[in-house]
């Protein structure tokens, strides 16, 4: 049951209606055919709807920030003008709470108020004796509000897909991995570093957490191999340059800092092997219903979380993890950084490649993006590294860069003034050598070779 009239409802609820059409696409594609600015009363609200509407239908997707600044700006009434700015104002700060349950009432709401419609356009067909065309209006009544997101609409969608905010993502540390990333790692997106032991996989994902947070992104970190506190203490040392080693001598330092971030940051420890993706994903949720709504998920590490699977290879194993965490970033839509060990070959390559992916190599299949960081006994001592991209989906990868790597703040530098390209040496056939395995001939070649000898054998 649904009350009778939008008004009955509340302001508040209307400015959420309006910040759910503006901002969910979704909820906008379900309830375009039952909504109507007829409903609302307030001349600011009908605007607002009718614009909303209007841009839909000539778009397939909600009307921008700045669409709606443009069209402001057309209204000769000045008390209106003013007016639509407060409401627009109030329904993009509007907070999420309660927001399926404003998207559930007002689409039941807007569904009662076309089958009443269709209910009282019956009168006449009823007197007439047109049965078939009231089932037809009834029926469609009914229809009206389901579910239509059927997925993106390639002919309809070319304005949503070019929208500067279609694809949410969180900016790395590294200006160069963002152009690669166009922009950064983003939401739905599994972001994996490979290393050797001891390289500084961690202090990498610091760096990823730290710089989110500056920027003003809220992170969850989740930590399997290390304690809260020693992770939290190495946040104090990136946040504020001092070593994590004498990182308790500047408390004072740390405390001027944290009030200073624009962003927030949860670091929560569960015990290796023991810990569930299931597990991981009901923390999130419930930062969520505390109003911790995260923008980043970073997790030390995949291969330490417990599989659902309790027969099978290792492999297996691990094959079900990371596609089971790709399911989580999708789901949630958020990205999700992790960091994997490579194999003993891998260890000692001053490049490691994707084919020294410890456990499995489906973990490269799996990754949106996989770097590699390199690091042999001289590279701890003397604080360098290399960088290698393995795999981009959104870009150029086999680039391999230098890298300087400070473990004890986690400040880490790529130098792109010295990008390296790894290439295969190219085979040459020589004429004595006969038809080898791994030779350069391609498709073409062997069917021209193969016309030949049949034309031979004619």
């Amino acid at each position: 049951m649904t009350l009778q009239t939008i008004d009955q409802y509340g302001t508040g609820f209307q400015i959420k209606v309006i910040s759910a059409l503006l901002t969910r696409k979704e909820f906008l594609v379900n309830i375009h055919d039952l909504l109507t600015d007829e409903y609302f009363s307030n001349q600011g609200h009908k605007w607002v709807i009718k614009q909303i509407l209007d841009y839909y239908y000539k778009y397939h997707t909600t009307p921008s920030m700045e669409v709606l600044k443009v069209e402001l700006k057309k209204l000769t009434n000045e008390v209106l003008q003013v007016s639509i700015k407060e409401h627009l104002k109030e329904a993009y700060t509007s907070s999420d709470d309660d927001l399926e349950y404003v998207e559930a009432e007002f689409s039941n709401f807007c569904r009662n108020q076309q089958l009443k419609k269709a209910l009282l356009n019956s009168v006449d067909l009823l007197n007439a004796g047109d049965y078939d065309s009231i089932r037809i209006l009834v029926n469609n009544a009914l229809k009206a509000g389901q579910d239509k997101n059927i997925g993106h609409e390639y002919n309809k969608d070319t304005e949503s897909r070019y929208r500067e905010d279609h694809r949410a993502f969180v900016p790395t540390p590294w200006d160069h991995l963002n152009i690669l990333l166009q922009g950064g790692l983003g939401g739905g997106d599994l972001g994996i570093i490979f290393g050797n032991p001891g390289g500084g996989k961690s202090w990498t994902l610091v760096a990823l957490g730290g710089v989110a947070v500056k920027l003003g992104y809220n992170v969850i970190h989740y930590t399997l191999e290390l304690g809260e506190d020693y992770v939290g203490r190495r946040y104090d040392a990136f946040f504020t340059g001092k070593s994590v080693q004498n990182i308790a001598k500047h408390r004072k330092e740390i405390e001027d800092v944290i009030p200073n971030l624009p962003g927030n940051l949860i670091i929560k420890e569960f015990s290796m092997g023991k810990t569930t993706i299931s597990t991981v994903e009901s923390h999130i949720k419930k930062c969520i219903e505390l109003d911790f709504k995260p923008d980043l998920i970073i997790i030390d590490y995949i291969d330490l979380l417990r599989s659902k699977r309790l027969k099978g290879e290792r492999k297996d194993e691990v094959d079900d993890l990371y596609v089971s965490t790709k399911g989580l970033a999708r789901e949630l839509n958020l990205p999700i950084w992790s960091v994997s060990q490579v194999n003993r070959a891998g260890a000692k390559d001053d490049v490691i490649e994707g084919d020294k992916a410890a456990g499995s190599y489906d973990k490269m299949m799996i990754a949106d993006f996989a770097m590699s960081l390199s690091r042999k006994r001289l590279d701890k001592t003397s604080g360098t590294g290399r960088v290698h991209i393995m795999k981009n989906r959104y870009g150029m990868d086999g680039m391999t860069f230098n890298a300087k790597i400070d473990t004890s703040t986690g400040h880490i530098d790529i130098d792109t003034s010295e990008m390296h390209i790894e290439d295969e040496p190219e085979q040459q056939f020589k004429p004595n050598q006969g038809l080898q395995p791994n030779n350069n001939f391609d498709f073409m070649d062997k069917k021209l070779l193969s016309q030949k000898f049949f034309e031979l054998g004619k």
